[in-house]
């Protein structure tokens, strides 16, 4: 993209992000290591809510489901709970905003983040590369594919390794109906 479409696409995203108070959507996550012929696939649902409350629950090949509220992260294993206070760890803080941020789109953070941006028929795209050291050591990359019609992540895509990957391809998505709070209790 040259910079005038550049603006033109930060705008739109921005102003979506910011009318977006919660969002619910199903999604298919791709796992691909390099020493396996094929992806590992799960899927499942993901619920958010403003302002940084997040669900992600895996119903197929198992249940898991993981909940990002008030700066604690709550984890139920088919049926396994755990509870660890993030607000304390600065990664934590940083990966619970790299997550809402890639679910909202609200990611362009020239100080966080050095950013590409593409386009296609279809898409524009958003590359970012983590700043953060700390936060390297997890994430390489983050591809961000975003509906030209709507302005919103329609995949995610996070670059572990040179070869190894997470996309994450988001379907049904229904923006700003109530989300009962108890859809983040796990």
């Amino acid at each position: 993209m040259d910079a005038t479409e550049i603006k033109a696409f930060r705008e739109a995203v921005n102003a979506k992000s910011a009318a977006i108070k919660s969002m619910t959507t199903d999604f298919t996550q791709y796992k691909h290591m390099d020493f396996l012929s094929k992806d590992v696939e799960t899927s499942g649902k993901m619920a958010f809510k403003e302002p940084n409350t997040l669900l992600w629950e895996y119903k197929k090949p198992y249940n898991y489901s993981i909940v990002f509220k008030n700066g604690k992260i709550s984890i139920n294993d088919e049926g396994k709970k755990s509870q660890m206070d993030a607000s304390g760890s600065k990664i934590f803080a940083k990966i619970n905003k790299l997550i809402v941020g890639s679910v909202s789109g609200n990611l362009f953070d020239d100080k966080e983040f050095t950013i590409s941006y593409f386009t296609n028929a279809n898409f524009n795209f958003a590359r970012l590369i983590p700043k953060d050291a700390a936060l390297k050591k997890y994430i390489k990359e983050i591809e961000l594919s975003f509906s030209k019609k709507e302005a919103t992540v329609e995949q995610v895509r996070l670059l572990e390794s040179d070869a190894d990957y997470t996309k994450i391809v988001f379907k049904n998505k229904v923006l700003n109906a109530k989300v009962d709070d108890a859809a983040f209790r796990n």
